[in-house]
């Protein structure tokens, strides 16, 4: 029986928020061989730089190669691998549901249990707004499913280290970051 090598990795990346980033930095998985699971990107409390969560499966050898491409890449400024590391993830899922006279008050309990909210309300619909990590997520859905899931969309992971771990740009990271940039100007 083959043992299955392939690890969830959680990766958070400091970018440069400039155009083409993300096609690179996601290029080099595909380049690869690997799929992106969920693939998160906004600007971060600096307007000149991005955050890019990536969600990937696969073995660690491969994964690592991945981690020194995409360290050597200009654009990026810090990347860190949350898979040894305490953090927390989120996703964001809007989820528009069959709903009539009939079932809205147990849709309504189904709801409250997974603290999401009705973020819309029509005469045979409504929008479930969900808020937590995957498992959660997935659990709703099982949920909804009875009542017929019409659309539904999702933000993709985001994720940040507890505690004090931080990837958050230093001084001496700025100051590297610019010499960075200057010499390939």
């Amino acid at each position: 029986m083959k043992k299955n090598t392939e690890l969830k990795h959680t990766i958070s990346v400091l970018v440069e928020n400039r155009a083409g980033v993300l096609a690179r930095i996601s290029g080099l998985f595909s380049a690869r061989g690997y799929n992106i699971d969920s693939l998160a990107v906004g600007e971060t409390q600096d307007p000149s730089v991005s955050r890019m969560t990536i969600v990937v499966k696969g073995d660690e050898g491969i994964l690592d190669q991945v981690e020194k491409q995409l360290n050597k890449l200009i654009d990026v400024i810090k990347l860190s691998d949350y898979i040894e590391t305490s953090h927390l993830e989120r996703d964001l899922a809007l989820i528009k549901v069959k709903a009539d006279k009939n079932n809205r008050s147990e849709l309504l309990q189904v709801v409250d249990i997974f603290r999401a909210k009705i973020v819309d309300v029509a005469p045979g619909s409504l929008i479930v707004e969900a808020t937590g990590d995957e498992d959660k997520i997935l659990a709703l859905l099982d949920m909804l499913k009875p009542f017929g899931i019409i659309e539904m969309c999702r933000t993709g992971i985001v994720a940040m280290a507890r505690g004090d771990a931080s990837l958050t740009i230093s001084e001496k990271q700025n100051k590297e970051k610019s010499e960075k940039v200057g010499a390939h100007v």
